[in-house]
């Protein structure tokens, strides 16, 4: 099945390098994913009774979210590719993604929400690694 990712990959006019377009895919639909579970969860935390209590939660989301959005920004543009700056990026936000999954587990057994975004940004702290590894 394609993906929007992929298409856009595919009518890049320039060449783009050795990188693993497999992965590169992945880890942009990945983050954008996690981006959006760590908003509606950041939202939800903030409809809940105990809201107090998951303030750390909500300001993880947040810039889970916000690292997510970015790194997905850049790896989306290839024309003057600086590759420091993508393993920068890729970097971070697989640490964003760890903190916040870490986070969200720790109150999963009480909110659903918490455990489908500590699924998301566990599966986007992997495609980020996978990339950065693949980076060489």
């Amino acid at each position: 099945m394609s993906s929007t990712v992929k298409d856009m990959l595919a009518t890049y006019p320039a060449d783009l390098g050795g990188i693993d377009q497999a992965k590169l895919t992945r880890c942009i639909e990945t983050c954008i994913a996690c981006a959006q579970a760590c908003t509606a969860c950041a939202d939800a935390c903030l409809s809940e009774g105990m809201v107090g209590d998951l303030t750390k939660c909500i300001r993880t989301d947040m810039d889970c979210a916000d690292i997510c959005n970015a790194t997905a920004a850049v790896l989306s543009r290839h024309t003057g590719y600086d590759a420091n700056i993508t393993a920068a990026m890729l970097r971070a936000c697989a640490m964003a993604c760890k903190a916040c999954g870490d986070e969200c587990e720790r109150h999963a057994d009480m909110h659903e929400h918490c455990r489908v975004c500590a699924e998301a940004c566990r599966s986007c702290e992997q495609a980020c690694n996978e990339l950065f590894q693949a980076l060489g």
